[in-house]
Formats: C-alpha cells, sequence, structure tokens
C-alpha cells in the first residue's frame, strides 16, 4: 500500500519496513519488492549486492520476475561477477516449462 500509494500516501521508507517485515519470513514477492528497493534506490541508498540477495531469495522460491531480475544482474555484472552462464540459467528458470518446451522454427 505504502509502495503504490494504495489508500495512504506513498512512502519508500514505510513500504521498506513493511517488506523487509514479510521478506524475513520467506514471503517470495516481498523479497522481490526489497530487491527492487534496494536495486533502484527507492528508500535505501541504492546497493545491487543486496538487490541480488533478496532477487536470489524469491528467485530461489520460483519468483519468475525475481529470476529474470537476477539473470540481467548476472549479465551486467551489478552486484555479482558478470556470467553469462548464470544469466542464461535464471533466464531460463524465468521462461518457464512451457516456454522451454515450445518448437522453435
Amino acid at each position: 500500500m505504502y509502495d503504490n500509494d494504495h489508500g495512504v500516501p506513498e512512502d519508500d521508507k514505510e513500504a521498506l519496513k513493511w517488506y523487509r517485515l514479510a521478506a524475513e519470513q520467506g514471503h517470495a514477492k516481498a523479497q522481490y519488492n526489497l530487491g527492487w528497493m534496494y536495486f533502484n534506490g527507492n528508500g535505501v541508498p541504492e546497493d545491487d549486492k543486496e538487490a541480488v540477495k533478496w532477487y536470489r531469495l524469491a528467485a530461489d522460491q520460483g519468483h519468475a520476475d525475481a529470476q529474470y531480475n537476477l539473470g540481467l544482474m548476472y549479465r551486467e555484472g551489478n552486484g555479482v561477477p558478470e556470467d553469462n552462464k548464470e544469466a542464461v540459467k535464471w533466464y531460463r528458470l524465468a521462461a518457464g516449462p512451457e516456454v522451454l518446451a515450445q518448437p522453435s522454427n
């Protein structure tokens, strides 16, 4: 609610507080959102390593957007060493089995 100005004034620091509480309890979407906030510097100083930490926790739970963003982090070398093989691994997971099973032309 605080992140998206729904019923309360937008407040990145308050959103960060609630995302962190949920993320620390293992909530994948909160982990993803916390990673996003660290990557973009919303309510906190920009911190790619901290973003990777939270994206990875969400990605390990199957959160596709976190998997994709983790792939981007590896492709660009943001918060982790640049590693195209690792990037492809996360992109494939984000694509899901139904996309990967489609025949290519």
